[in-house]
């Protein structure tokens, strides 16, 4: 790998906006010390070059600022990955990775090797010997990153640690223990629970011995250990817009055991499932779009009386038999099967809205992921007591230091700054992108839409370009592919229901000829790489069939094109019948458009276009007032545990 020429890193500020590019002159002059460095570093022998990164280790651990050991610590990486993985850092991603070192959160395009640059700032603060985590969105990502880059840590004598779902404990503190762990943000924020639970169980052990030795009876104290340092030092979150905004309010929970009381709310959401169907709206109940929320009317609380129970429903009161029936409805009308979530091993398992990934271990809160349980009629978890909680964003904000690297964060860059103080730095592709932009269309109906996306897709694949398709559910997903099979275009599915297959199934998309059907999870942190009569055919097309409820998200599936200054091209195509419209505008607006797509089914309609976007811009508003007011009432809940002399982690008393 080649570095882009010197004399073009000068001119770098002029890719950036305003409010960074004091920020990036900054940080060009360490640019010129890491690069007077190189020459020097390069005649090092492998001993010689292991040496010196056990001297810096030994300085930043005397006490020289991690600032000034900057250059020959990016200087070492950039040897050690061009010796090892034979991948040499670019000058953009040295810098990516000092603004990272800087607590930034650095937005880098598609294929521009985030996981290569993560490398600089990790192995900087790792120097400390205090520990640097890597969060990614699954155990897949983790363990692949942690493989690829082991080799550059392993040359200038780093540890590295990967944590994986149903790890052993000795294994997970094993891997906190390295100077460099990898692992995911859901898995990272359990463990921290886990820890928490067992020193509280630590603490209380010990009274129980002094208890004891005072009553002469002895005792003993448990020799387990937590798996994390108790001093969270420094992460680096990857994908950090996903983690660090889609998923903030996220609660992480451990459940305490269910009583017998909470058992029998299992055969209440069974009869609200089966008796929701009774209820009508306008007549039964009120639905408020824009709150999402149901309430009965005097006949719907009139019914709901008097509809037959079971037994076991006796003892429960009337105004939580009206909460079954308004969970069940609600959960019926937005909670939709391959949309919301999917049902695997006889399980209900969270389809993350934003990455279109499993959200394995998640649960919906005050009922909702019960009630749709029992509309899929699987197994009913009962809801139980919380023993830990503690929310994806509060995790991340006990670090010490916090950086981020994603593809899409500009557009969030004040709340990212208001809520982490990270500030958010666009860093400039290698070379010069080559990403064409094909007009927009908008149809009258989604059937006319599917037609015209076909069309494309036939056209593209009889000259051997290979097109990825974006949807924003599964089950779009599952209706485009079985129209393709129609037609006998062979292809392949990347969703929630393939995610073993994601990565390899990402890495082929780009060969001659290929046609991928994704959702929104699109492969992130998975390269796709052009044969060179791709490049020259003209590279990937991506087809993007739905805005989705944020723009970022479309961004992130444009990317996948023109990475890394390749040919490609991209589209977006939209319907007068597109969900995002309902729940921007609400029903009626949105069945005024489709009436006005019925009175001319043929036409395009262009000028409607600041509609769809106008409607993206809503509901965007709409997902950030709710995680506000989300944070807002986890803050308190937390202010009022400490006030009464509780662990706001914890369920009880310290």
């Amino acid at each position: 790998m080649e570095a882009i020429p010197s004399g073009t890193k000068r001119q770098l500020e002029s890719y950036l906006p305003f409010s960074t590019k004091g920020d990036l002159a900054r940080w060009s002059f360490e640019l010129d010390k890491i690069q007077a460095l190189e020459e020097d570093f390069r005649k090092l022998n492998d001993q010689e070059l292991k040496k010196k990164s056990l001297s810096l280790r030994y300085q930043a651990r005397s006490g020289v600022p991690l600032v000034r050991l900057l250059p020959q610590a990016f200087a070492l990486v950039r040897e050690a990955g061009r010796r090892t993985v034979g991948l040499r850092h670019f000058d953009v991603q040295i810098l990516g990775g000092i603004a990272m070192f800087h607590n930034s959160i650095v937005e880098m395009q598609t294929g521009e090797g985030k996981t290569l640059t993560a490398t600089c700032p990790l192995y900087l603060h790792a120097l400390l010997g205090k520990g640097a985590l890597l969060a990614t969105v699954n155990d897949y990502l983790a363990a692949r990153d942690a493989q690829l880059m082991d080799p550059i840590y392993k040359a200038l004598g780093m540890k590295v640690g990967v944590i994986q779902s149903q790890q052993p404990t000795d294994q997970r503190r094993k891997a906190y223990d390295c100077d460099i762990t990898y692992g995911t943000a859901k898995e990272f924020g359990f463990d921290f629970l886990r820890d928490r639970l067992l020193l509280r169980r630590i603490r209380e052990g010990e009274a129980d011995v002094i208890g004891a030795m005072l009553e002469g009876t002895g005792g003993r104290v448990s020799n387990e250990k937590p798996t994390q340092r108790q001093e969270p030092y420094f992460c680096l979150v990857d994908e950090a817009d996903s983690i660090l905004i889609d998923e903030a309010s996220t609660p992480l929970i451990i459940s305490a055991l269910p009583t017998e009381e909470q058992k029998k709310e299992v055969e209440a959401y069974k009869w609200a499932a089966d008796k929701v169907y009774e209820f009508i709206e306008d007549v039964d109940y009120e639905y408020d779009h824009e709150k999402k929320s149901v309430e009965l009317t005097r006949e719907g609380r009139l019914k709901a009386r008097q509809l037959p129970k079971p037994d076991a429903m006796d003892t429960i009161g009337l105004f939580y038999v009206y909460e079954y029936i308004k969970r069940a409805i609600k959960v019926d009308r937005e909670f939709k099967l391959d949309q919301q979530f999917v049902v695997r091993n006889g399980e209900i398992v969270i389809v993350d809205e934003f990455t279109g990934r499993l959200g394995e271990g998640r649960k919906w809160r005050e009922g909702i992921h019960q009630a749709v349980e029992a509309k899929e009629g699987v197994k009913i978890t009962v809801a139980t007591g919380q023993a830990a909680r503690i929310t994806v964003q509060d995790f991340f904000l006990r670090f010490a230091h916090l950086a981020g690297m994603t593809g899409t964060a500009y557009a969030s860059r004040t709340e990212l700054r208001r809520i982490y103080k990270c500030k958010v730095i666009p860093v400039p592709t290698n070379k010069p992108p080559q990403r064409v932009e094909l007009p927009l269309q908008i149809y009258s109906t989604e059937k006319s839409k599917w037609e015209a996306i076909l069309k494309e897709i036939v056209e593209l694949h009889d000259l051997g370009r290979p097109v990825l398709i974006g949807t924003r559910t599964i089950d779009k997903s599952e209706i485009l592919s079985s129209l393709l099979r129609e037609r006998g275009i062979e292809h392949q599915v990347l969703n929630a229901n393939h995610v073993e297959e994601e990565a390899g199934i990402v890495e082929k998309a780009g060969e001659w000829g290929k046609v991928t059907v994704s959702t929104n999870m699109a492969g992130r942190g998975t390269d796709i790489k052009l044969p060179e009569e791709v490049v020259a055919a003209g590279g990937l097309h991506v087809i993007c069939t739905e805005l989705h409820e944020s723009a970022r998200i479309d961004r992130q599936l444009i990317g996948r094109c023109g990475r890394q200054g390749d040919p490609g091209s991209y589209r977006q195509y939209l319907s007068l019948e597109d969900e995002i419209l309902e729940k921007a505008y609400g029903p009626k607006k949105a069945n005024k458009l489709k009436n006005l797509g019925e009175n001319a089914p043929d036409e395009h309609f262009e000028n409607k276009k600041g509609t769809f976007y106008r409607a993206q811009r809503i509901v965007e508003r709409k997902s950030y007032r709710n995680r506000k007011t989300m944070l807002y009432y986890e803050k308190e809940r937390k202010k009022m545990q400490r006030g009464m002399g509780q662990d706001p982690y914890l369920d009880t008393p310290n």
